[in-house]
């Protein structure tokens, strides 16, 4: 804790920035948020669109890419046409009409060039920065021959504790145009969009309907003749806001013309005057929508746009989720469409609501970006936090939350919010408990059999007689944890007792004859299926130390529910499994596995899978005695829920270290690998195992030579709680280094898909120096942090910022309620008995 407290107060009198040493990577700029230009836009495709509802992507060059509303990933999708232009007439000068987005990057090539979609050969402007702060994106242009200033703020709201409100189906466009000249301006913004419904085979009958109603000027597009089960029914709104003083013009269609007619007679009536129409007597489906102002001489004025949508057609089928057969088609929809009745209704909702939703969302962004804590650690953490409006997130019809392991370019990867994959974030607990609840309500319902077996993939509809195969030791043990931070962030003890049964149910499956412990002696010995897609067969830090965690937080919840014959007995498997494990499995610099093979019939049913060893007496697929990044990940978990040192600590920090010293590579150069490569060349990262001080076996575990960011966090982030501190930050900030803008986009950390949940771990980073702990149970406030330190903190009511001053210390709510009976600061404990409300503040 005092290297963590040193290094902290470094931060501080560095104002935040901090420099910390890399590999052979270039390092990121120090501070946050961080600015992309040139070539470093190019990757970048930033997620706008609700937690739970789809997302547009914003490109760096200020393009919208990814179109991925239609209840699947589709990577590359975008309308054949949507581009905003801006037109601009200064004083008696000749007008000036360009696509409001940067110049198209390299490389240019294509069967026809770069073809004819969102017309590429119109003037684009010569440049733009890029400035992402998740939720909040903006992009600032530049271009000599434009007599004014013109920047882009884009967002949707985002407000944790708030999954509704932060669940809308819209995207905020915010253009605002300076006006630096001596003579009034007068300016035009324009969107054209292609309506991105769905249209019907035989003639497109999609239509545009222009509407003033709600606040909103512009275009609803819908298709009456499109089948009400067509994957791509629905609605889609282009709507301007705040049109009081402005002219507002549209085209409910560009004019219907051969070969490239249409764009160019568009280009023609927008570049002309700046205004629209009139409409022509044959349209297509290319709606347009322009807002003009006047500008004073050193005014500015903004011109806000929302993009609103409603596609609530999401069957198994159409995503690709695995279902009872007979079901596949079943409508299992949207929660955000329950919620609305079309796109319009969204958007008005949106704009009523803009004020309040906005404030919020900055807030947020505000209570990180002040946060006394290393830039990178505040950029990993809440540019994975966009995973939650990707299409990897997603809640039913009936609000219940699930996600995919990540999705594929087109449609999801690995479906069943798997157990060992989501296991490893802690952002849902700490800034959406609804959601983390919903997971334990699938974990613990559904997807728990008669045995306890938590089978670690759930299909949908829900369908008892078609539970998944088998389950996962590591995604259970986790489970069972995730249970324990659930209850200890909320104090939920109702919630906790009508929990508890399954639970108890689920720990103690692991004794079942031919099981993980069926011998009941603290050790996992048994073929355990995990995150590797494989059995480990033998006892295993891994697996094992996630048994530890399990039996702590189950001994903490049979207490607090007045088992105590659990709890002791839980104790004594954790106390002589942890003896066991330090004894037999540390080799002094790291703990290994011991293979034991195993006879097929004599393993329990319900814990073997498909993918692993044919021969179970002799496996292959295995770790042996390799330095496994993640094998302390039960630790890494327990840290995040209190839980203390499961094994020895000493133990703890050489194996940290060892993973410091053996898989982190500061170059890959010469790092070789026949698997996915997710790092190479120059980048520095963490590889998954590394045998440089043992024999690899013939044939290791799958994924043995890879890099993936998910395990790197987690790693890194047990770094930090064991005072690692300037080691792990290093780590953190060569994963970011990676994700440059160029290379591969910032907001799209991939593993098995795009968006892996498994990358949400790095919110462990903010957990973890922030050196804030809150107990529902005790409605108790732990704070460990130097002198002039601010941070963010969140519980299951509540989030605000703390500030740790010589004086004392600051406690804020922003939003929600902090119940406070014990305030503890640096081992200084006061008793305020207080419950802090939105906006209050507590001193002590």
């Amino acid at each position: 804790m005092s290297k963590r407290r040193t290094f902290l107060q470094q931060v501080a009198a560095a104002g935040v920035a901090t420099q910390v040493g890399v590999g052979a990577n270039t390092p990121i700029e120090a501070g946050y948020p961080r600015v992309f230009s040139g070539r470093k836009l190019t990757a970048i495709a930033f997620p706008l669109g609700g937690v739970c509802a789809g997302s547009i992507s914003l490109g760096g060059r200020g393009q919208l890419r990814d179109w991925e509303i239609f209840n699947r990933s589709d990577k590359g999708n975008a309308p054949s046409y949507a581009f905003p232009a801006i037109w601009v007439q200064s004083g008696a000068r000749k007008p000036v009409a360009r696509v409001l987005e940067s110049r198209i990057q390299p490389p240019y090539e294509g069967q026809n060039g770069l073809g004819t979609r969102s017309a590429p050969g119109l003037v684009r402007l010569a440049g733009a920065t890029f400035t992402g702060e998740f939720p909040l994106a903006r992009i600032d242009f530049t271009d000599a021959a434009l007599p004014v200033k013109v920047s882009l703020e884009a967002f949707t709201p985002f407000i944790p504790h708030e999954p509704d409100d932060s669940g809308l189906p819209v995207a905020v466009l915010r253009y605002r145009v300076s006006n630096p000249g001596a003579a009034a301006a007068k300016v035009s913004i324009a969107w054209s969009i292609d309506s991105p419904v769905g249209r019907t085979q035989a003639a497109d009958t999609r239509t545009n309907e222009y509407r003033e109603a709600g606040g909103l000027a512009g275009l609803m597009m819908t298709n009456a003749e499109l089948p009400a089960a067509d994957a791509l029914k629905g609605s889609f709104a282009l709507a301007a806001m705040g049109t009081a003083g402005a002219r507002v013009t549209h085209l409910r269609g560009w004019e219907q013309g051969r070969w490239w007619n249409s764009p160019m007679l568009y280009w023609d009536d927008f570049s002309a005057d700046g205004e629209l129409g009139p409409e022509a007597a044959k349209m297509n489906a290319v709606g347009a929508l322009c807002v003009q102002r006047t500008i004073a001489a050193g005014g500015h004025a903004d011109f806000p746009f929302l993009l609103a949508w409603h596609f609530p057609n999401r069957t198994p089928r159409r995503i690709g989720w695995s279902s009872t057969k007979g079901e596949e088609d079943t409508l299992i929809g949207n929660h955000y469409c329950a919620r609305f009745a079309d796109a319009w209704a969204a958007a008005e909702y949106a704009a009523a609501n803009l004020e309040r939703l906005e404030k919020k969302t900055r807030r947020f962004a505000a209570a990180l970006r002040e946060s006394t804590l290393p830039a990178v650690v505040k950029e990993a953490a809440i540019a994975n936090l966009s995973t939650l409006v990707t299409t990897t997130s997603f809640r039913t019809a009936d609000g219940e939350f699930h996600g995919w392991e990540g999705v594929n370019d087109h449609g999801g990867c690995c479906h069943g919010s798997c157990t060992h994959v989501w296991n490893y974030e802690t952002a849902t607990a700490h800034l959406f408990p609804s959601f983390a609840r919903s997971l334990r309500g699938v974990s613990f319902g559904y997807s728990l059999d008669d045995a306890g077996a938590i089978r670690f993939r759930e299909t949908l509809p829900h369908n008892p007689e078609n539970r998944w195969g088998y389950a996962a030791a590591d995604g259970q043990m986790g489970q069972i944890m995730h249970a324990y931070l659930d209850w200890s962030l909320s104090g939920d003890d109702a919630w906790l007792r009508e929990m508890w049964p399954r639970v108890k149910k689920a720990i103690e499956f692991a004794w079942i004859p031919g099981g993980w412990d069926g011998d009941r002696d603290g050790v996992l010995e048994g073929a355990q299926h995990n995150t590797y897609d494989v059995e480990f067969y033998g006892p295993n830090p891994m697996c094992g130390i996630y048994y530890l965690g399990a039996l702590r937080a189950g001994e903490e919840m049979a207490r607090a529910v007045g088992d105590t014959a659990s709890a002791a007995e839980y104790r004594r498997l954790f106390e002589s499994g942890r003896q066991w494990i330090d004894a037999k499995l540390f080799n002094g610099e790291y703990y290994i596995q011991q293979i034991r093979g195993v006879a097929k019939d004599k393993v329990a049913k319900a814990i073997i899978g498909t993918m692993g060893s044919d021969d179970t007496e002799n496996p292959q697929y295995q770790v042996g005695a390799g330095c496994l990044v993640d094998q302390l990940v039960g630790q890494y978990m327990a840290e995040v829920a209190g839980l203390g040192p499961l094994v020895s600590p000493e133990n703890i920090r050489k194996t940290l270290q060892s993973i410091y010293r053996y898989n982190y590579k500061r170059s890959m150069a010469t790092h070789e690998t026949v698997q996915r490569t997710f790092a190479l060349n120059d980048e520095a990262a963490i590889v998954i195992c590394d045998y440089g001080k043992a024999e690899r076996p013939r044939i290791p575990f799958p994924y043995y030579a890879e890099v993936m960011t998910g395990f790197e966090y987690a790693a890194a982030t047990h770094m930090l709680y064991a005072g690692m501190t300037r080691e792990g930050v290093e780590c953190i900030e060569n994963i970011r280094a990676r994700y440059d803008g160029e290379k591969r986009n910032p907001w799209d950390e991939a593993e098995c898909g795009h968006h892996y949940a498994r990358a949400m771990a790095a919110w462990s980073g903010v957990l973890a120096l922030s050196g804030f702990r809150y107990h529902g149970g005790e409605r108790s406030v732990t704070i460990q942090a130097p002198p002039d330190f601010r941070c963010f903190w969140s519980s299951a009511s509540g989030w605000g910022t703390f500030h740790v001053t010589a004086a004392g210390t600051t406690l804020r709510v922003d939003h929600g309620t902090l119940e406070c009976r014990i305030v503890t600061v640096n081992g200084k404990r006061s008793t305020p008995n207080r419950t802090l409300k939105e906006g209050e503040e507590l001193r002590v």
